[in-house]
């Protein structure tokens, strides 16, 4: 694993894309979506919803997984 920030492939609403993450923090979104029976795609989606205009979509992510620890799921 790297401290540094890795493009992931991504399809949102049928539009490719890529985000920016660090290994651990894409490695928990992939579990956070196991768990919650969604594809990584779908829950970057639900995200993406959620996010609003003043952050970008990797800080979005990097936000919701941090929540999620903390809330201990």
């Amino acid at each position: 694993m790297t401290g540094r920030p890795r493009k992931h492939s991504l399809t949102l609403r049928g539009h490719r894309t890529s985000v920016s993450l660090e290994d651990a923090f894409w490695l928990e979104l992939l579990r956070l979506a196991e768990l919650q029976g969604k594809s990584v795609n779908e829950l970057v989606a639900e995200i993406d919803t959620g996010r609003g205009v003043s952050s970008g979509l990797a800080a979005a992510i990097r936000l919701y997984v941090l929540d999620a620890i903390k809330a201990g799921r």
